[in-house]
């Protein structure tokens, strides 16, 4: 045991996160009598917060590589208001729609990462700017509500898949199917990772450790899975954020354009040594993050059922508030798309538990930046004890 807690000793911020998640949980499972793990505020939880975790994807490459994004609230305004009118004005088909807002969302990130990548404009006022110029776009273009938008629209963030193949005692066989795959593919990824760092003569942790992990992954997946096929069964939107979670960690952690990603972030100068085309890497860096804005965009409109001028308000404050909850450095260089979701997961359930519980918006706002500021001073003194021993 000395291994295992030597290993965790030195990884306490890793694995202090899902710590954190798990206690939050469980303090708001308490405080509102039970009514946080009902199946129907899981699934709602999943939906309401989906945004976050698609946004936290692109965030945290944004982050990793040394930038900032100030801008994706707005262009989330911006996105989500003309796909509606493309739909309602326009009288396009839902799936069009989607893809010239996807379009449109890489037209935005390509003009903002042109403005860093090749003039050299620091991300902070290039996406400062952006935020006012669409902003104000979002405003013109929607004067009034746009609503009355196409059902199958509607059911990207508030349909689930069709019950295909019906019950087995009581829970949907779709959803205990995907989550038994899921699982799989789980353990699968991290069994071979681990596999792959030992043939490298690279360090692994504890083997106790690593069943101990994957026991608890499963415990937790398990739950949800059990929870949402004894509901309405699995989110449509809840596949999309899955797909997302596992392209952008294969893309950056198995990529050249992931390496880096973190090459530049880690050190600019050694980076432009090395030979990396650290303009292209920029640019591709916002390109995504627009795509990944548009994305949100369709996500948050479907949810509503209509575009508003004031949709994605403060969301850039929430992705980068679970980027930095999850582990990501403010300097740069240091994060993974796991640590973001976890985030993203402990800013979904503050929400919820806050909202079950009446509790009054600001003072959400407060609690959320209280447990925002603490998660980076706990970081920040986990690595000073680092350096110091």
């Amino acid at each position: 045991m000395t291994a295992v807690t030597e290993y965790l000793g030195k990884n306490v911020r890793q694995y202090g996160i899902w710590g954190a998640l798990v206690a939050i949980v469980i303090l708001f499972e308490i405080l509102t009598n039970g009514l946080l793990l009902m199946p129907n505020n899981v699934a709602s939880l999943v939906q309401q917060n989906a945004y976050v975790m698609i946004l936290a994807i692109g965030m945290v490459m944004v982050i990793v590589a040394g930038h900032i994004d100030l801008s994706v609230g707005s262009v989330v305004a911006f996105i989500g208001g003309l796909v509606a009118i493309m739909m309602d004005k326009w009288g396009l088909p839902w799936l069009v729609a989607v893809l010239l807002g996807l379009v449109v969302g890489a037209l935005v990130g390509a003009w903002q990462g042109y403005w860093v990548a090749y003039v050299g404009i620091p991300a902070f006022i290039v996406t400062l700017a952006g935020m006012l110029i669409f902003r104000g776009l979002a405003i013109v273009l929607v004067g009034t509500t746009i609503a009355g938008l196409p059902p199958g629209f509607n059911a990207i963030s508030n349909g689930y898949l069709p019950n295909s193949f019906g019950f087995m005692a009581g829970r949907d066989v779709v959803t205990v199917t995907i989550g038994v795959l899921a699982l799989a593919g789980l353990v699968y990824s991290q069994a071979r990772a681990r596999r792959t760092l030992r043939k490298h003569d690279l360090a692994v942790e504890p083997f106790p450790a690593f069943v101990g992990k994957l026991v608890l992954f499963a415990l937790l997946l398990g739950y949800l899975t059990w929870l949402l096929s004894g509901s309405n069964g699995m989110p449509i939107v809840l596949i999309i954020v899955g797909v997302l979670i596992v392209a952008y960690t294969f893309v950056l952690g198995r990529t050249v354009f992931g390496r880096h990603i973190y090459a530049i972030g880690g050190n600019l100068n050694a980076a432009i040594m090395s030979g990396v085309n650290t303009r292209r890497v920029n640019f591709g860096v916002f390109v995504n993050i627009g795509v990944l804005a548009a994305v949100a965009a369709i996500v948050t409109t479907s949810r509503a059922g209509a575009a508003v001028a004031a949709a994605g308000d403060s969301y850039e404050l929430d992705a980068i508030a679970a980027c930095f909850i999850g582990g990501t450095a403010v300097t740069g260089g240091v994060g993974k798309v796991s640590g973001a979701m976890i985030g993203a997961l402990i800013m979904g359930v503050l929400n919820m538990g806050l909202s079950i519980m009446s509790v009054d918006p600001s003072w959400q706002k407060a609690i959320k930046g209280l447990v925002l500021l603490l998660a980076v001073a706990f970081d920040l003194l986990n690595k000073r004890r680092a350096g110091a021993s």
